[in-house]
């Protein structure tokens, strides 16, 4: 197929490989000059990269980026023809996106929403896992994309389910790894060593998907990003203004959300959103390390 890639992010650089390896007509696209894709074309603007193209794929950071990628100057609204799709794997506002797509339907296109999970590691191996809002036909229609890039793909419902799925999908990921980290931090100050603790966790009902990944980079002190602390925390806030939109309380990611509000004062926006760890060792002043670190 020939397909447009918007965003050469940590998500969608390799995203866009994939499907250049799987034989895929690729023209790529970033905000910030220097990033190429091997055996893609480099267009300069969102519209020029999606002249001609069956299928605009967008992966870009927030909701204003998204915005901006449609429907900015040289967006992608000026290339629009019937019949083309645009697909989102960005994590956006579902509010939003149903916005999106009324505006997409106006110049006779389709619109599917498919955020993902599967973190760099997934994206890097074509092991990501979609979930999409759309129509069935659609969906069905960008088949050979979906398996070039993901090993799962999960339709939610109309447009805007995918995205309500993901805000959910990771406010139980924000709150399974906080959990990880504040019993890591109590069992430390009490002596526990870490490397005694998980045996324990991966034996039990405890364990979870979350502590698998995350676990070995936290116990060698690896904070480099896999999933920023800035997009987790801005997922947060998307999480906690649908829950007001929809008047849902959310105690638990409310407190969770002070956590990366100082994280994010601190500096930590660049590190990987695992590094939460580091301000509860810092008030408990205690430093959980295993001993490969």
């Amino acid at each position: 197929m020939r397909a447009a890639f918007l965003g050469l992010g940590i998500m969608g650089r390799p995203m866009a490989a994939s499907l250049v390896k799987a034989g895929h007509e690729v023209t790529v696209w970033n905000r910030s000059a220097g990033k190429e894709v091997p055996g893609a074309r480099a267009a300069a603007t969102p519209r020029e990269a999606a002249e001609g193209v069956e299928v605009v794929w967008i992966c870009v950071s927030d909701t204003a980026a998204v915005e901006q990628v449609l429907f900015g100057e040289n967006g992608v609204e000026g290339a629009l023809k019937p019949g083309m799709i645009v697909v989102d794997s960005s994590t956006i506002s579902p509010l939003e996106t149903r916005e999106f797509a009324r505006r997409v339907g106006e110049r006779g296109a389709e619109y599917v929403d498919a955020p993902v999970t599967g973190s760099k590691a997934g994206a890097e191996t074509g092991q990501l896992i979609f979930m999409a809002g759309g129509s069935e036909e659609t969906i069905e229609k960008l088949k050979p994309l979906w398996t070039a890039m993901g090993k799962s793909l999960f339709r939610m419902g109309d447009v805007s389910m995918g995205q309500a799925s993901k805000l959910g999908m990771n406010l139980m990921i924000a709150l399974t790894y906080e959990g990880f980290a504040e019993g890591l931090a109590l069992t430390g100050k009490l002596g526990v060593k870490p490397d005694a603790l998980m045996p324990l966790i991966q034996a039990s009902m405890v364990r979870s998907g979350v502590i698998d990944y995350k676990a070995p980079f936290v116990l060698r002190r690896d904070f480099s990003p896999n999933f920023p602390l800035r997009l987790m925390h801005k997922d947060i806030q998307l999480m906690l203004d649908a829950a007001r939109e929809q008047r849902v309380k959310l105690p638990g990611l409310e407190t969770v959300a002070e956590i990366y509000d100082i994280a994010a004062e601190e500096g930590h926006d660049d590190l990987d959103y695992a590094a939460t760890l580091t301000l509860l060792e810092k008030w408990a002043g205690v430093e959980v390390k295993g001993t490969a670190a």
